[in-house]
């Protein structure tokens, strides 16, 4: 099964909008068809990034809440012991790469594929929402 962790730009993405590849990934959360990993500083990044959306999102704060805790308890909580910084230009994105290599994820799933360049000396692959879904045949 495919290990993966989710940048925050592909769950605001999924929100936006129930049409697109980001919210099918969304959808297929807990099914079986990959595992999620999640860290707490990831949550609380995911938290931030929605609650300052919230005027583009269909969503009250209330509702947003409701999907982290659900983030929380269909994902995989990984401990970060090392920290991989700086590494990429945005901290934010050492924050999920950190999170893809103390997992042993094999994707980062995202759609600033720019963003995490030199992750692939992790053995990590870069893929949109899109390209992993056709991966798993979703």
């Amino acid at each position: 099964m495919h290990r993966i962790v989710i940048d925050t730009n592909v769950l605001v993405a999924a929100l936006r909008s129930r049409r697109g590849a980001a919210n099918k990934l969304l959808s297929l959360l807990g099914s079986g068809a990959y595992e999620a990993v999640i860290s707490v500083p990831l949550i609380l990044e995911y938290e931030d990034a929605l609650l300052r959306q919230l005027e583009t999102l269909p969503y009250s704060v209330d509702e947003v809440r409701e999907i982290i805790d659900y983030l929380c308890a269909a994902c995989t909580p990984q401990a970060i012991y090392y920290l991989w910084r700086p590494l990429l230009r945005d901290p934010k994105d050492d924050m999920v790469l950190e999170v893809a290599v103390a997992a042993r994820c094999d994707t980062i799933v995202t759609f600033n594929g720019r963003d995490f360049q030199g992750a692939e000396r992790f053995g990590l692959r870069i893929l949109t929402p899109a390209e992993f879904l056709k991966e798993i045949h979703a």
